[in-house]
Formats: structure tokens, sequence, C-alpha cells
């Protein structure tokens, strides 16, 4: 018997990576790709492999992670996002499937990725339906002022040597960062203030120890100087201090060229703001 066409398409996925051990597959621990991929057995009846556009660590939550599969032409987009969403976990969401174009790679085709990073700094952000998604800073709130200053630092293309966990891939230490900002935002239940960055590519836990050591600054722990010399000194004497905490942590965005992705979306009416801050109106973004 012939062996039905495949199809690639193109996934956006959002997720609440508390309960899960990262994205990738592990054997023995519970990770969002392995969801994902025993969710495409049961419909297909067979393995398939999905490929992300990067990992995220454990506890670390997605609102636009792409991930690509290659299924049985008989599926269309929309057959496939409503049969995933309808058999998988309450923490997984696909919010967009589109057809992508041939050889589509999500993690090397990718231009820029974004992260976002969430402080609660009211008490609130105690409450057990907050501090699942967000650093509770509430009882040593930073300065806005000194996270801004710091933030601006970052910006532009040089080695974050200092702001990677040992032991980096051999491709390289350094990254061009087009967008580094903290702004308000709200947990729902009181003020907060939020990171964002995008960049062409990261180091291993680098927005979790850039978050950690800008904080301790606003915190008047350490000068802001530090900061400086850390970003223009890489491999010094000089430590960064210790890594934000994943929970607060989120996949924003991941940026493509337009003709590396195929025809028009299924994707998720959009609606109203919820605990994750809209997090489904968020949807990965073509490059123009």
């Amino acid at each position: 018997m012939t062996s039905p066409e495949l199809l690639r398409f193109c996934l956006t996925v959002q997720y609440d990576g508390s309960p899960f051990h990262g994205w990738q597959r592990q054997k023995a621990d519970r990770t969002v790709q392995g969801e994902l991929e025993a969710v495409l057995l049961e419909l297909t009846r067979a393995r398939r492999p999905v490929v992300g556009s990067g990992r995220t660590d454990t506890g670390v939550h997605a609102l636009g992670q792409v991930a690509s599969v290659e299924v049985p032409e008989r599926w269309s987009a929309a057959q496939l996002r409503s049969a995933m969403n309808a058999r998988l976990p309450a923490e997984i969401w696909v919010s967009e499937v589109r057809r992508a174009a041939p050889g589509f790679h999500p993690r090397y085709d990718a231009i820029t990725r974004s992260y976002e990073y969430r402080l609660g700094t009211d008490r609130e952000a105690a409450s057990p339906f907050c501090q699942r998604w967000c650093w509770n800073t509430s009882e040593d709130s930073p300065d806005p002022r000194l996270l801004a200053e710091a933030a601006q630092m970052i910006k532009g293309e040089r080695s974050f040597r200092s702001f990677a966990k040992a032991g980096q891939p051999t491709r390289g230490e350094r990254c061009r960062v087009m967008e580094s900002a903290w702004s308000p935002w709200s947990t729902g239940a009181g003020p907060g203030l939020r990171f964002l960055i995008t960049a062409d590519r990261y180091l291993h836990h680098m927005v979790r120890y850039l978050v950690g050591t800008m904080v301790e600054v606003a915190r008047g722990r350490r000068p802001l100087q530090d900061m400086r010399d850390l970003l223009e000194h890489p491999g010094g004497s000089l430590v960064t201090s210790p890594p934000a905490p994943p929970e607060g942590l989120f996949l924003r965005r991941v940026e493509y060229p337009p003709e590396r992705i195929g025809d028009h979306p299924d994707r998720a009416p959009q609606q109203d703001g919820d605990q994750w801050g809209s997090a489904r109106t968020q949807t990965v973004e073509w490059s123009r």
C-alpha cells in the first residue's frame, strides 16, 4: 500500500510551563514536546516528531512557541488545530496552524525571538493565582528608574558570556539585541513590571541572568556600573547575580521571513485578556 503524502504544518503553541520539565522530550518526565507528540500519535496512528523553535527550561512558559510537524495530507490546518486542542492537556493550547513552506525549520529559519519577564511588585503577587507566572518581588521592590537604565545598556551586538550558564555551545557568544526595555504590567490583582527583550539569538539562561542582575542593581544591592562592566568586559572577574526564577519568563514571539511560511493560518479568535495578560491573543509574527 502506498504511504499517504505528508504535509508540513507550522504550529503556534502557548503553554503554562509550571507542570512540565521543559520543552524537550524526555523518557521519564512530562514535557511539552512529549505531550504534543503523544496527541499526534493518537490522531495519526504514527509517530510524528515535533520540531520547536527552541527549548524552554523547566517552569518557563510560552505565548508564541513555534513548531513544525508533518502529517498526512488529509488533514487541513483547521482540522489539525481543532483535533489537537480537543486532546491536549489544559496547560497547552495550539493558537494557530498554517501550512509551512517546503523545508521550513522553526529553529534555523527564525530571524528573532522575543521574551518577556514579569515581576510582581505588589503584595498580591504572593497569591497562588499570580506566583506561577511572575517573580514575586513585593518584599523588596526594585526601582523602575534603575531597571530602565540597566536595560538600555543591553541593546546592541556584543558578547553576553557574562550572562550565561557555563559550557556554552561552540557557535559563539555574540548576540544582537534589538529591544530591551521595562514597562508597567498588571498581574490582574495588582501592579507589576515586565521586561521585553528581542534578539537574534540567546545564550543558555541569558535572559534570566540579565533580569536577576538588573533586579539586584535596582534594589540597591550592587552598583549600576556593575551592569556596564559585565557587558563591556565579558569573562572578567566580576560575576552576575543569581538568575531570576523561571516562572516569570515567557517565550513571547518568534519572527520569520514571509517566504518561509505558506498559506494563511487557521487562527483562534482573539479573546479578552486573562491571568496571563492577553496570552491568547499573542501569535507568531512574520517579518515584513
